[in-house]
């Protein structure tokens, strides 16, 4: 007993004796070492508060203008901007500048919605594609490269002439034919993660497919998902400016940026103004979203993390 006595009563010595450090370091998970090295990367955290400020200048700005994006003054049709109209008038005399906000909430809105109805169809594909497998696998892709070679702007179009050109069927009409790009990403990297230890844990314990997708895979993709989702709003946002100046897009009373600058093409000759703002604000918002897509692709990319 003294002998255990003493070591127990050395090692106690030594561990009194040793230097406790003052702190320890903390750990980070992957997604505390995206956000840092995205702050790393200036162009795309100036393009995250430039899209911040235009979401705030769409959302807010209606609220605190003395006017309204449908007040007509035929007085003060097609006037250049100035004091009182900071944008200028339309041809009706209605505030480009509300008009412009008004329209910007479309336009983002549309892009978000479509984007979300993309991820949830696509996500969902590629993970039970990729988790599956075999001929099921085979099968759901041959599907995909089918509906690839579909001309998708008609698609769409002829969705807008048949069922009616509602703003929730553009969200979903265009929503259902971006999810291809996102299945096939999807698909890949569950490929890559369903032979991981984790995963064959989860079968060893009897778990449905569908909770080792949602619960175990999903989860583990999100990085490249989240890329290309940026990158998606963008590409809907332009395909709803295609489809309103063609018509076929938002309907008056509304108005998105589409239909502003179709409107503003008509008579950019006589009256530029009402073409450049809405152009800027459509432009600079498709230029934000692509640097911030391609700041968040190499944020999420664990082989650029530096040590």
């Amino acid at each position: 007993m003294s002998r255990s006595a003493d070591i127990v009563a050395g090692a106690e010595q030594r561990l009194a004796a040793a230097p406790v450090p003052e702190e320890f370091e903390k750990g980070t998970s992957l997604w505390e070492d995206a956000w840092h090295r995205l702050q790393r990367n200036r162009l795309a955290m100036i393009s995250l508060f430039v899209f911040s400020a235009i979401v705030l200048f769409c959302v807010i700005g209606p609220f605190l203008s003395p006017y309204d994006a449908e007040a007509q003054d035929l007085l003060k049709g097609a006037q250049g901007p100035s004091a009182e109209h900071w944008f200028g008038t339309d041809t009706l005399g209605r505030d480009l500048m509300v008009r412009t906000m008004e329209g910007g909430r479309i336009s983002l809105l549309v892009g978000l919605i479509a984007t979300l109805v993309a991820l949830a169809i696509g996500v969902v594909y590629g993970a039970t594609a990729g988790y599956l497998g075999g001929k099921v696998d085979a099968t759901m892709m041959r599907i995909v490269d089918t509906l690839y070679a579909l001309p998708f702007t008609i698609f769409v179009i002829l969705l807008m002439v048949a069922f009616g050109r509602s703003l929730w069927l553009i969200f979903v009409a265009i929503g259902a034919v971006e999810w291809l790009s996102m299945a096939r990403i999807v698909r890949a990297g569950v490929i890559g993660l369903k032979k991981q230890e984790f995963v064959e844990a989860a079968v060893s314990l009897g778990y449905s497919h569908t909770r080792i997708i949602v619960r175990h895979l999903i989860p583990n993709v999100l990085g490249p998902v989240i890329v290309i989702a940026t990158l998606t709003v963008p590409a809907v946002m332009l395909l709803e400016a295609f489809l309103s100046f063609l018509g076929l897009g938002v309907q008056p009373p509304n108005a998105s940026w589409g239909v502003l600058i179709n409107e503003g093409q008509q008579n950019m000759e006589i009256f530029p103004w009402l073409l450049m703002f809405p152009a800027f604000f459509f432009a600079l918002t498709l230029f934000t979203l692509n640097f911030l897509g391609d700041g968040l692709r190499d944020a999420l990319d664990p082989k650029s993390a530096k040590d």
